[in-house]
Order: structure tokens, then sequence, then C-alpha cells
């Protein structure tokens, strides 16, 4: 019998011993892989987002493949494309990068929008159009995506409908001094860390965490307070753009995972207002006027979670 909680527990410690000091991340990550969902790892260059991603697919049992974003990837380098054999004279599908497990796409925002977008079916339906034929992509499927700031030379944001489809974003950070003298301890060795990671847990062991997470109740009260917090983003002022229905069942979601691991088989609102910044905050789009006076949105988040009632009775 699948042990989501003891899973969950050893994949935590297992990434950890590469990513020092940053549990919150490693549990933000680990609770996408639970929901079926994708996540955005966004920071500056060299704080460990690579690191991260690449510590998470090792320590799966699945297939994982890396690919570097760059100015001149085509979107068939990740989809994958058709050709005629010569020999046979039948066309043949070369699989692209995207056909894996776990997919780590590093500095996805340093390639053009065309191929950033080759990526969109991949992520909503788990499946690849090439040539007017569909190819389904193996499960459990995940994209972890690395991307430096915007503020960064040679970068492309990513669209807003790209953004949505990221179960949840993190940042890394800088680490502690204590923190940083630990990597530095364990990066000078003749060892690197990475090196002797082992996959922990198997892909059946995933999918069957993520048939767990679907089994927490969630009542009609907890389901009202995600719609009235998604139906007040809508309203905000501040905001170009709230949060979408997508954006509301990623949040249910990431709420049914939350109490699967407090051992709970139903959902509070605690949970729900624990995953609404990594939910939410990479899917509002603010208005020029509210960028300029430095309003985040994170601060528009915090704000409708204190405006919206929450339901007493479960």
């Amino acid at each position: 019998m699948i042990q989501p909680r003891k899973i969950f527990q050893a994949l935590a410690e297992n990434v950890s011993r590469v990513i020092v000091g940053k549990d919150e991340a490693i549990e933000y990550a680990l609770i996408a892989l639970l929901c079926r969902g994708h996540v955005l790892i966004e920071d500056v260059p060299g704080v460990g987002k690579t690191t991260l991603a690449s510590a998470l697919a090792r320590s799966l049992d699945c297939t994982f493949r890396r690919i570097q974003f760059t100015p001149d990837l085509m979107p068939s380098d990740v989809t994958g494309y058709t050709l005629v054999n010569p020999r046979t004279g039948e066309e043949e599908f070369r699989e692209g990068a995207v056909m894996s497990q776990v997919v780590l796409a590093d500095e996805i925002n340093r390639t053009s929008p065309k191929t950033q977008s080759a990526l969109l079916e991949a992520m909503e339906e788990h499946q690849v159009t090439v040539d007017g034929r569909t190819h389904p992509l193996p499960t459990p499927f995940m994209v972890l995506a690395t991307q430096n700031s915007n503020a960064f030379v040679g970068t492309y944001p990513l669209p807003e409908a790209q953004m949505d489809r990221f179960f949840l974003r993190i940042s890394i950070g800088y680490p502690t001094v204590e923190q940083e003298m630990d990597v530095l301890e364990r990066y000078t060795g003749t060892v690197k860390p990475m090196e002797q990671l082992q996959p922990v847990c198997r892909a059946e062991d995933v999918l069957g965490m993520q048939d767990a997470v679907n089994t927490v109740y969630c009542s009609p009260e907890v389901r009202a307070y995600v719609a009235s917090l998604a139906a007040a983003t809508r309203g905000m002022r501040e905001l170009q753009l709230g949060l979408s229905t997508r954006a509301a069942i990623a949040l249910l979601k990431g709420g049914q995972a939350c109490a699967l691991l407090d051992g709970r088989d139903y959902v509070i609102p605690e949970d729900i207002q624990r995953m609404a910044l990594p939910v939410g905050s990479h899917r509002l789009v603010l208005t020029p006027e509210a960028r300029m006076k430095g309003v985040t949105p994170e601060t528009v988040l915090n704000a409708v979670l204190d405006r919206v009632s929450v339901p007493l009775r479960l």
C-alpha cells in the first residue's frame, strides 16, 4: 500500500542532500509532483535552480531529459518531428526531448516565444501533436522549468498562457552564511553530492501518491472559499488579469495535497491559504500604475486573503 507521507519525506530528505536550507522550496516542488503539476523555479543565476530540478529528477526512478533553452532552439527540438525513411518510404516520428517522464526546461526564458509555446500542449494535455498526429507522453509527466529574472539581458518574458500552465512558482533565494559554509564544504570534496543521489521511489509510487490526493475530501464551503478568492482577484484595481479557473483548480488541488501530508482526509481553509502565494502570484498581471507604485502580486494576494471571509463550518 502506498504511504504518501513516508515517500514524500524520503524524497525531501534526498533532495536536501544537495539543496541546503531550502526546505520550503523542496516541499512546494514535491507538492506540485503530487498534484500532477509543473514547477517554475525563478531566481537570479547561481542559486541552485537547475540543481534543485536535477536533484528531484534523480530522486525519482523515472526517465529524465534536460532541455537547454537557447535562442536557436526550434519547436521541433522540443516536440519531435516526422521524416520519411528512405528505405521504406514510410513516415517515422522522431521523439523530441519532451517525451520523458521528468523534463528539465533549463533557462526557459532564453528562447523565443515560438519555442516556449511548444510546451503548451504537453503541459496541459500530456501529449504532443506533430504533423496532425497525436503522441501521448509517458506517465507520470512533470516539467521543471528554470528561468532567470527578466531584468537580465537575453531573456524573453513568458506569455500569460504559459505562466498559467505552471502549477506553482518557487524562488530559492540566497543562503545564509551558515548554509553557504555547508554548501562550500559539500561541494569542495572529490565526490559531488549530486553524484551520490539515488532514486528513492518508483514511477508507480508517484502515480499512487497522485491518486491518493484525489481522495481527500473538500467540502462545498471550502470550494466556495476558493471560488471567492479567485473572483476577488478579478475585481482588484491593481490587476489587469486575475486568477483563472485553472488557477482555482490548482489551488484546490494544492490544498488537498497539504491535507494529505498533514495526515488529514479533508481540506481546511489553512491548506488553501498556505498554497495561495506559490500557486497564484505568478498568474497575476499587474497594471502599469501598480507596477510603478511598487505593488507586487504577493501584496495583492495577501490583501485578497484578508478581505475574503474564511468559512467557519466545513
